[in-house]
């Protein structure tokens, strides 16, 4: 910036002498033919003198003039050499991106200039790098960033690149206005990584998630600029990623309303006013096995909340974490008064991703005087459960202490054959999109049966979810399961109801 500043210096200075010199000039040539003109009328002779004058200021000036041109490509070329040089020296070692700081540097001074030539910021996120990282080891995890790199370089030749952190880049497009221009690239890049290509010795499929933002259209500061194409990529992930989505003004209407559910859900768990509300499980014949905690939030306000509006929130925060606290002690609370086997609590990853969730968990369950077994923990399989990851050993250390781990949904992630082949797992709970039209779609039924059979022979029971007639659970039972959940067997229902329809009352606190 320094050396910038002094080139730009050293045109002022040029360009003030050069004005004094062609001012010089100007005058001798016009003193020159103010006098030619003068003896042209007059008929008199014109000195040799006079002629030389004129022709050497036109000449000083076409000499300044050419200096000034030639000076400022010297200088234009020699800042280009510099920029080169420095970009040369500020690359990161593993991707040849700019470093952090350098790319940050480039980009607010491009925004500075920004009402001159816009400027179109984007925002990268790898997905699912840690599961890579994990599951084939860091030098795979490597080949996939520098394949990202590689991608972003070549679909966008004149972008500056930069990494800013481990999964993270920004890319500063100049001269570019258009967000669907921009989308297009986006998706260009997304299906460009979703080839199958050699990774770590197989072929491996990479996605990712982009945000997009324009200055000075979204914002006038570098700042504000990458935290708005930082909310749209946040957006993108939220929706399942793999998305590019570029920056509008309804997502600050989002971020506001998100802002505003933590708050009044942080204050919930606080004041106490969340709700539990428990659904059988029944065997083949009608056997009450455990029963499900499912989680509900009676508003103020509001009314009631579905689960599906506020947990996502809470994983973007630290009230995952107390979320989970507050079920596994309420479920623990009222266990005695349920009368049955076991209860089952929901786990979210993002809890699992916590080094030690199992042993606040078992401080709970010990607090509370109840062994592992009563308790089940439901996780979903896009729960990355790879090697040595910290979402692994939990689960280790909770079969360690009884508990039992079922795999909620099964069929509608992404790794169901891996979950099977890798995880020690308890129960399968197949997902209700199977149960809905098992008795009318025969590929239901066959996909259905043969989770049945592979469960068997794992010694793994299965719960079909969903079950809402009695064909379906007909059909459930000859194909296998030996478990079954839905509003045929009960509807969810909280603790009083459940007492009050067996003639007792909770207790007062």
């Amino acid at each position: 910036m320094r050396t910038e500043l002094s080139l730009t210096n050293i045109l002022a200075v040029y360009r003030g002498t050069a004005l004094a010199a062609g001012s010089v000039a100007v005058a001798i040539m016009g003193a020159a033919g103010a006098g030619l003109a003068a003896l042209a009328l007059e008929g008199d002779y014109v000195p040799a003198a006079l002629v030389g004058a004129g022709l050497l200021g036109l000449a000083l000036l076409g000499i300044v003039v050419l200096g000034y041109f030639s000076l400022r490509h010297a200088l234009l070329l020699a800042e280009k050499q510099r920029r080169d040089l420095l970009d040369s020296l500020n690359r990161d070692a593993l991707t040849g991106a700019l470093t952090r700081k350098y790319f940050l540097d480039r980009l607010r001074e491009m925004v500075r200039q920004c009402d001159s030539q816009p400027v179109a910021y984007v925002q990268i996120d790898m997905d699912h790098l840690k599961a890579i990282n994990d599951g084939s080891g860091h030098a795979a995890g490597d080949q996939a960033l520098v394949r990202l790199a590689r991608a972003l370089a070549e679909l966008m030749p004149g972008a500056v690149i930069g990494r800013l952190g481990g999964d993270e880049f920004g890319l500063a497009l100049p001269g570019v206005t258009s967000k669907a221009a921009l989308r297009r690239l986006g998706e260009r890049l997304l299906e460009e990584l979703d080839r199958p290509r050699p990774l770590a010795g197989r072929d491996m499929r990479l996605s990712a998630s982009l945000g997009i933002a324009l200055a000075p259209e979204d914002a006038g500061d570098a700042d504000t600029l990458i935290s708005k194409a930082d909310l749209a990529l946040y957006k993108g992930k939220n929706n399942g990623r793999g998305a590019v989505v570029a920056f509008d003004r309804e997502l600050l209407t989002e971020e506001r309303h998100q802002r505003f559910v933590e708050r009044e859900l942080r204050a919930a768990i606080l004041m106490d006013e969340l709700e539990l509300y428990y659904q059988p499980v029944r065997t083949v014949d009608g056997g009450l096995r455990s029963v499900e905690a499912l989680l509900r939030w009676r508003h103020s306000v509001r009314g009631m909340i579905s689960p599906a509006a506020f947990v996502p929130i809470a994983e973007q925060s630290d009230l995952i974490g107390k979320l989970g606290q507050w079920v596994l002690r309420r479920a623990c609370a009222d266990f005695p008064l349920l009368g049955v086997p076991a209860v089952a609590v929901n786990v979210s990853a993002a809890e699992l991703r916590n080094p030690d969730y199992a042993a606040h968990f078992a401080e709970e369950i010990a607090n509370a005087g109840l062994p592992g077994e009563n308790f089940i923990v439901e996780i979903t399989e896009t729960a990355p459960l790879q090697k040595n990851s910290a979402e692994r050993k939990n689960l280790e250390f909770l079969r360690a202490l009884g508990v039992r781990i079922a795999v909620d949904d099964f069929g509608a992630g992404h790794a169901s054959l891996g979950y099977l082949r890798d995880l020690s797992f308890d129960i399968i709970k197949i997902d209700r999109a199977y149960v809905a039209e098992i008795t009318s779609r025969p590929v239901d039924s066959m996909i259905v049966q043969s989770i049945c059979r592979i469960a068997a022979d794992l010694g793994v029971a299965v719960i079909a979810e969903g079950v809402e007639t009695p064909e379906q659970h007909a059909v459930l039972a000859e194909l296998g399961c030996t478990g079954f959940q839905g509003f045929l067997l009960g509807r969810p229902e909280p603790l009083e109801t459940i007492l009050a329809a067996e003639g007792r009352a909770v207790a007062a606190a």
